[in-house]
């Protein structure tokens, strides 16, 4: 029989070499066999878990909600199909236990309302099964960012490591889930990834279609803070055009790095319209939270196209910024030692925002629907706030 290597396995079946090396240890490739230190693969082997097939179908509208899920209790709101509107209605059809609590869990958070994500979630910060732990920190870690409690949210985000490393020998799609989670929450607070952290595409085929959405969200965002807008954006597109179904989670926060992205490269039009499109999903389910988050990214647009129409929404999504992002610098000011600026209003932060990225006061002016007397206005202010004297540094302060 002829065998091959691990790498030759991994480029073959287009994997990182370290997925061959855990797959080996867990028995899951056929007729593996190790000599010394090195894996050696039948030449015939099959590929584990085909990333085309989903486990499941797709349920039918009005079914009961089941979460497409290889790993069940894993977010199972973000993982499981519904038309807009009927996200409620969704979760009160899973049938009563834990992961219905984590879908009410869920929902609570994506919906702007961290005290019940806590009462919902925290009850499975040490179950004995990991999807719910993994899910119960994620949402836990970010929940308490808005209601001011930091050291629970640094508590709840850092136990995800610990979670991780106990799953290094576990079910491979359990670790799969673990790594997403973990790149998710380090990326989403813009902190540096741990060199314990393996590429999180590595590990995309393995999870539920609704969280693999999701996890090229996190790439997607990735790739933005590292300047990669163009890379950015084809993640985003090719996401969005290959989905089987939508999943509305994963696909609204999708839409919002592609805002970011196209404010990014100075193309408002185009920015619009991937910020109606997630407003078109998240209004009939109330799912505002994603976009008061990413406020100081979104270049004034909330601004330009929310605030005018929907004022009362918009008043809300301002109300999560200032929760959020109180909570998300306390964690990461001193974790990066960078001094992002906390004492600045949302309508002074969304214009130094687009000053920072070159933008005259006249563009910024037509984006917020303002004058361009209002906007020096604006910028002096944030000026004087911040101690600097010249515009070129305003990038220290703002968010990348």
């Amino acid at each position: 029989m002829e065998y091959l290597t691990v790498q030759q396995t991994a480029e073959r079946w287009g994997v990182s070499s370290r997925l061959i090396q855990k797959l080996c240890a867990q028995g899951r490739i056929a007729g593996a066999k190790k000599l010394g230190a090195l894996w050696m693969i039948p030449n015939d082997a099959k590929k584990p878990q085909d990333p085309r097939r989903h486990q499941s179908a797709a349920p039918a509208d009005g079914a009961a909600g089941a979460s497409l899920s290889r790993c069940p209790g894993l977010m199972p709101l973000m993982n499981t199909f519904f038309v807009p509107g009927h996200c409620m209605e969704r979760i009160e059809q899973m049938p009563d236990g834990p992961e219905k609590q984590i879908a009410f869990a869920e929902y609570f958070y994506f919906s702007g309302q961290p005290e019940k994500v806590l009462r919902y979630a925290a009850p499975y910060l040490h179950s004995p099964d990991a999807a719910f732990r993994l899910s119960a920190c994620l949402l836990c870690g970010y929940a308490a960012l808005s209601t001011g409690e930091s050291e629970q949210a640094r508590s709840a985000l850092l136990h995800l490591n610990g979670i991780l490393e106990q799953l290094q020998d576990g079910p491979v799609e359990l670790f799969a889930a673990a790594v997403c989670i973990c790149v998710a929450a380090s990326t989403l607070l813009h902190l540096p990834l741990s060199e314990k952290l393996p590429p999180v595409q590595d590990y995309l085929p393995l999870l539920p279609p609704g969280l693999q959405a999701f996890g090229m969200y996190v790439m997607a965002h990735s790739a933005y803070l590292q300047g990669e807008y163009e890379r950015s954006l084809g993640i985003v597109e090719a996401t969005l055009a290959i989905q089987a179904k939508q999943y509305p989670i994963a696909s609204i926060y999708l839409h919002l790095v592609a805002v970011m992205d196209y404010m990014s490269l100075r193309r408002p039009d185009r920015a619009q319209m991937h910020l109606l499109s997630a407003w078109e999903l998240a209004k009939p389910d109330d799912l505002i939270e994603g976009f008061g988050e990413h406020h100081g990214l979104l270049g004034g647009m909330l601004e330009a196209v929310i605030k005018k129409d929907w004022p009362e929404e918009f008043k809300r999504m301002i109300a999560i910024t200032y929760r959020f992002s109180a909570g998300w610098r306390r964690i990461h000011n001193p974790i990066t030692g960078h001094d992002v600026a906390d004492n600045l209003t949302t309508t002074e932060f969304a214009a130094a925002m687009l000053a920072a990225r070159g933008w005259t006061n006249q563009e910024i002016a037509e984006q917020m629907n303002i004058s361009p007397n209002t906007v020096k206005r604006y910028i002096s202010t944030v000026l004087e706030k911040l101690n600097i004297r010249r515009r070129q540094d305003l990038k220290k302060y703002m968010l990348q």
